[in-house]
């Protein structure tokens, strides 16, 4: 269990614009179009969200070490 809350941990950004990918496509795929583009939009909201939540937990982290 603690091999997979770390792996979570690390990947959870990935995992989650991929599933936002697919759901993307399926809504695209059948005749949901505007909603599909809603839908993947998401995917570099995601990753960008995680990157700077990352950005900001790295340097908290470097602040409290001085």
């Amino acid at each position: 269990m603690k091999k997979f809350m770390e792996f979570w941990g690390v990947y959870y950004p990935i995992i989650l614009a991929f599933f936002s990918f697919v759901y993307s496509v399926t809504l695209w795929f059948s005749g949901n179009k505007l909603e599909g583009i809603f839908v993947g939009i998401w995917v570099p909201s995601i990753l960008s969200a995680s990157v700077a939540l990352r950005q900001r937990r790295s340097d908290y982290r470097n602040l409290k070490k001085k």
